[in-house]
């Protein structure tokens, strides 16, 4: 049936085409074509058919100016859409209230919002249509306060006209009439409400006055809650609390709304705040009038405001329960009580879960350790709350902890211990999560290899992650994003640019994500012309819009090659603002190329972005050590200290016989630092032997060259690697992982080591691996 209707309407929009003579077409006909073709979605042909319509020699009307501009709104045909407005003017149809609406909404899509605001501001008249295609337009061009303006415009505009009919007719005694304009009101002031409730006293109509006082009640906070969560999706958080604070109730909406809000713009702790008040005034008010209807007997009244509590406590549960044992309901009071049990592991796992997001640990492990019973949910939102705030560590030892308590893993932990074992290069870990995964029956699962892949690549076993990539039954963009993404930070670019024509000759389509990694391995292997290809043919060839994220890894790749003007004009001509790390990839590069002028600009940017991020600080430092300017580098790092910016402390983690350790610079807590410190000295003899001379140029301490050395040898990564060479056997390739970027300081003395020493030595920073062997590095210095 559909096959035929299709075809019907096929047939009917060609004979519409047909040459003059054939079909005699009226205006209705014209009219009703245009309009199947703008819901069928062909918008080209709507145009086409309207200037045949116009070459046959039909004068347009109302009817037609709708759908073919609405063809033009879809098309973004900015130009096609004025020179129909210029149609409109000399038709005289511009004061209908729908073609106003219309091309309102066409300039608004196409972009021209000037013209849109003209167009709307000259309309005699203007619908609720008309309104909200201006407040969305001001909202997609990013005028937010212009949005909320206008609507606050519409309110008074709409509820003094609304109000004062409806006061007008209600006074007359005309209660139909009163409640027609009532209903049509698309938002009510309490002038409104009052109106109508005095209106249907007068009138003798007193129970339909009390239903719309409780009407007024509920719509009260059903309006209150959509304005709090409209303003904080804009994110006018003072407008949302302005709202929020007069609203005589509240209910889980709106409290939701003013949380998320919070969240949104980055307030955790605001919301956390929020989120505790909701709490106690709920709980307090609830077990109060819980309590009431139970000791009246009434456990019917008990029920329901108990059923509408957001959070109950122990007292309300206890409440309740004693209240069905005292009316003799002792079965109801035992399901009561079960029902309790799971409510509190299920609240449980929620509170956790909404403290690790805010990133609040401290409170998810207060809640997590006062649970009388953990099933495997709450320890995956532990694991992944780990996780996502750098603490792979300790994930690991909570999914120890969980078998040992005997709670059995599910795919979902396996992902959580995958992730965490990626973060602190935990291999050994690593490869037993993958044994378990075999050993359950989840190494088909999609997801699950994902994550093996993107375990493996970031522990430095490629191999692994292309053994897990070739035996996978079925891969979708997110798999063949983690293998290049893998060869990316491992800096081998020619063979992600490969993976990534395979990917195209098995028929997947590449997403954002997949020119991320892709600009990432160009950058990190130098091959600038590649990546200003996949940069043009992202939008070109596979429409793909560029973010920031992309922008960045331009900067960084521009940065890198030296070509430092390009890589500024960049991030200038950006369509977001610049936020800091593409002006910290730009500093990153005029610290490499010493372009001192730049660097000072740069950094600025940085201070003004984030005045408490250090990076700026030491960047621009070791920017002006490196250039000799040793006086504005001590400068530098006094404003800092002055300012009380705290530099993130370098972190190194290394994994020995399936146990991580972890090192700071100047650690002085290891059971081993003995012997750590004993292993540097020989290594610095053998160092000395081999040629290497030490750079001291970077610590600025006002001490001999003796002492300088010193301090270099105490950075966390030098310490892992003598922990690595005293505790693994001769041979043994090391794999270590920093939590910064790996410094000059650190770079050449590891080239080094690898030679004295025989070893293969990985290192994984912030940005990338090195891999270190027989005096070289596989960045081959380009970092």
């Amino acid at each position: 049936i559909k096959n035929n209707q299709k075809s019907c309407f096929i047939m009917g929009t060609q004979l519409a085409a047909m040459a003059p003579g054939t079909v005699q077409l009226d205006m209705f006909s014209w009219n009703r074509t245009l309009a199947r073709y703008v819901k069928a979605g062909q918008h080209e042909k709507t145009i086409e058919l309207y200037q045949e319509m116009q070459q046959k020699g039909m004068s347009p009307d109302k009817f037609t100016f709708v759908p073919v501009l609405n063809a033009c709104a879809s098309l973004r045909a900015l130009e096609a859409g004025r020179k129909v407005h210029e149609e409109i003017i000399q038709s005289g149809c511009k004061a209908d209230v729908f073609v106003g609406s219309s091309l309102v909404d066409m300039y608004s899509k196409c972009g021209s919002i000037e013209d849109a605001c003209k167009v709307f501001n000259n309309r005699p008249s203007r619908n609720l249509v008309t309104w909200n295609v201006m407040i969305l337009g001001h909202v997609k061009c990013g005028q937010g306060q212009k949005a909320l303006e206008l609507f606050h415009q519409m309110q008074q505009k709409d509820v003094f006209v609304g109000s004062s009919l409806v006061d007008m007719y209600a006074k007359c005694g005309s209660m139909e009439d009163a409640q027609r304009v009532f209903n049509k009101m698309p938002s009510r002031d309490v002038v409104a409400w009052t109106a109508m409730i005095l209106g249907h006293v007068k009138c003798g109509q007193g129970q339909k006055a009390l239903q719309l006082f409780q009407q007024m009640q509920q719509e009260d906070v059903f309006v209150g809650s959509s304005l709090v969560d409209m303003y904080a999706k804009c994110g006018s958080l003072e407008d949302a609390q302005r709202v929020f604070s007069k609203m005589p109730t509240r209910d889980a909406v709106t409290w939701t709304a003013m949380i998320l809000g919070h969240v949104k713009c980055g307030q955790g702790q605001k919301a956390l705040e929020l989120f505790r008040q909701m709490q106690q005034e709920d709980v307090f008010v609830g077990n109060s009038v819980v309590d009431m209807y139970a000791k009246c007997g009434s456990m019917e009244d008990a029920q329901r405001v108990f059923n509408k509590m957001l959070s109950r406590d122990v007292v309300t549960w206890t409440t309740m329960i004693l209240g069905y044992v005292k009316c003799g309901q002792g079965s109801k009071a035992l399901e009561l009580f079960q029902q309790m049990q799971q409510e509190v592991a299920f609240v449980g796992n929620s509170l956790i879960d909404m403290y690790a997001k805010c990133g609040s640990i401290e409170d998810a492990k207060k809640v997590f350790n006062k649970l009388p019973s953990r099933d495997v949910v709450t320890w995956n939102v532990m694991i992944f709350g780990h996780v996502k705030y750098g603490q792979g560590q300790k994930a690991l030892e909570l999914f120890q902890q969980m078998q040992e308590e005997g709670v059995q893993p599910d795919s979902m932990t396996l992902l959580g211990v995958l992730n965490a074992c990626a973060s602190v290069v935990a291999l050994e870990e690593g490869r037993h999560a993958h044994d378990q995964v075999i050993k359950s029956g989840w190494d088909s699962n999609v997801f699950v290899g994902n994550s093996l892949i993107d375990m493996y690549a970031k522990c430095g076993s490629l191999e692994d992650a292309l053994k897990v990539f070739n035996k996978m039954p079925s891969r979708d963009v997110v798999t063949w994003n983690a293998m290049i993404g893998g060869y990316a930070i491992h800096g081998y670019g020619k063979e992600a640019l490969k993976q990534f024509e395979q990917m195209r000759e098995e028929g997947v389509q590449p997403d954002d994500i997949t020119f991320v990694c892709l600009l990432s391995a160009c950058s990190h292997s130098g091959l600038v012309d590649e990546g200003l290809h996949f940069y043009s043919s992202m939008s070109t060839v596979y429409m793909i819009s560029a973010k920031l994220e992309h922008y960045t890894c331009m900067v960084d790749l521009l940065g890198r090659a030296g070509r430092l003007h390009e890589a500024e004009n960049m991030v200038l001509a950006m369509p977001y603002k610049p936020q800091v790390a593409a002006w910290m990839a730009l500093l990153g590069a005029c610290r490499i190329h010493g372009n001192v002028e730049m660097g000072e600009r740069v950094a600025k940017q940085v201070s003004e972005l984030e005045p408490e991020n250090a990076a700026g600080y030491v960047l621009l430092s070791n920017l002006y050590t490196a250039t000799g300017n040793r006086d504005l580098s001590e400068n530098v790092q006094r404003q800092r200290k002055e300012r009380s910016v705290k530099k993130h402390p370098g972190c190194t983690w290394i994994e020995v016989d399936n146990e991580v350790h972890t090192f700071v610079v100047d650690d002085q807590h290891h059971p081993q630092m003995i012997e750590i410190h004993a292993e540097l000295k020989r290594l610095s003899v053998l160092m000395h032997d081999a040629g290497y001379v030490p750079d001291t140029n970077f610590v600025l301490h006002d001490v001999e060259e003796e002492e300088k050395e010193f301090h270099l040898c105490h950075h966390s990564e030098k310490l892992a690697i003598a922990f690595g060479l005293i505790n693994s056997a001769p041979g043994t390739p090391l794999c270590i992982r920093n939590n910064l970027r790996v410094c000059p300081d650190c770079h050449t003395p590891t080239k080094f080591i690898s030679k004295v020493v025989g070893r293969a030595i990985m290192v994984r920073d912030a940005n990338r691996f090195h891999h270190f062997q027989d005096g070289e590095c596989s960045c081959r210095d380009y970092w």
